[in-house]
């Protein structure tokens, strides 16, 4: 049966390319740093994101998660979108293991938070014993659940320079940061570095198609106070060079073949859109996330995701009556044609 799988851009197999640099890589042990294909996919991220050095890590959920702890420590409150990555999909960890406060404002449509919520965000008085410290302010470029929708350097300057006035650090968490940049036709670095964000986290495993892997990039300091919290975390590793190998292949080659997995994402809104009873911003779409709603709320069913996937098209039943796709390599044109042909014969005949 043909297999269509959209649930996410995790699923992506890895590269040819990739499993011959894995099957070949010189290894060492990274407590030590002492692994050869580590330093050199570090010292690459830190170069193509315009920072002084990088760390491995084994997650972007691990990654956000350290890199809270090394700008903040425990028991102060970090600043992030209501519908930000953080807050909604990594299990509460900044609380729950970091032991630190979230305090959400409002993602608007586009994925941006209005720069007059975060500043009545952000705590005024820091000698008030009552209130905890503002330690950080999060963005999330592309922005998940706002149906990737990207945050431009402009913006995210305006933020850096907000936070900043403050006396507060800006996190950047760009799981799909490449996808961004390739969106906008522009340089990874003016998004990052060059619009004043102090770290970022971006994965190696989405639509850069390695097996595993994210990584954190900042200064040479907050990279050292960052391996601390990696260690305390469980992300010690030896031989990981089998894991950076396909990391820097990710890197060199399949950065410039998402403007692919974006336009098919398109061509994908506009057939939704083109079938009754469906609701999709499908001029809205900028990168390889498109989530769409039925009019009639009651027609997402497990029994009509359950037909979908008997038909081969895997989606993922997102919130509130939301259907997500996500659009990745290995995804073909003909397969998003494919997919709406059976998104359309269930959605027309749900029982």
């Amino acid at each position: 049966m043909r297999i269509v799988d959209l649930r996410s851009d995790t699923v992506t197999q890895p590269t040819p390319e990739m499993r011959e640099a894995m099957y070949r890589a010189e290894v060492g042990d990274d407590g030590y740093r002492d692994d050869p294909s580590v330093n050199r996919l570090e010292a690459l991220a830190a170069e193509r994101l315009g920072y002084e050095a990088a760390l491995l890590v084994l997650s972007g959920t691990m990654g956000n998660l350290v890199a809270m702890l090394t700008h903040c420590g425990r028991g102060r409150e970090v600043i992030m979108g209501s519908d930000s990555h953080i807050f909604w999909n990594e299990t509460g960890g900044a609380s729950g293991l970091g032991g630190l406060h979230p305090r959400t404002a409002l993602n608007q449509t586009d994925g941006t938070i209005a720069i007059a919520d975060l500043e009545a965000a952000i705590r005024p008085d820091p000698s008030n014993v009552h209130f905890p410290r503002t330690g950080l302010i999060c963005l999330e470029n592309t922005q998940n659940r706002c149906s990737g929708r990207v945050l431009t350097a402009a913006y995210t300057r305006q933020v850096a320079d907000l936070a900043h006035s403050h006396g507060v650090p800006l996190h950047l968490d760009g799981a799909r940061i490449f996808n961004a940049a390739v969106a906008q036709g522009c340089d990874v670095r003016d998004l990052t570095s060059r619009a004043g964000a102090d770290s970022v986290q971006f994965c190696l495993t989405k639509g850069l198609s390695a097996p595993m892997g994210s990584l954190i990039v900042g200064s040479r300091a907050f990279v050292e106070e960052a391996r601390h919290w990696r260690q305390a975390t469980g992300g010690g590793m030896r031989q990981a060079g089998v894991i950076a190998a396909a990391g820097i292949v990710a890197m060199n080659t399949m950065v410039d073949r998402l403007v692919d997995d974006h336009d098919n994402a398109k061509l994908l809104a506009k057939g939704l859109a083109e079938i009754p009873g469906v609701i999709v911003d499908a001029d809205k779409i900028e990168s390889n996330i498109v989530i769409f709603r039925l009019a009639d709320p009651s027609a997402v069913s497990t029994e009509s995701l359950k037909k979908l996937a008997e038909a081969g098209i895997k989606c993922s039943n997102y919130w509130g009556g939301n259907i997500r796709l996500v659009t990745h390599y290995g995804i073909e044109r003909e397969d998003i044609e494919y997919a709406l042909g059976v998104i359309r014969s269930v959605i027309a005949s749900p029982e």
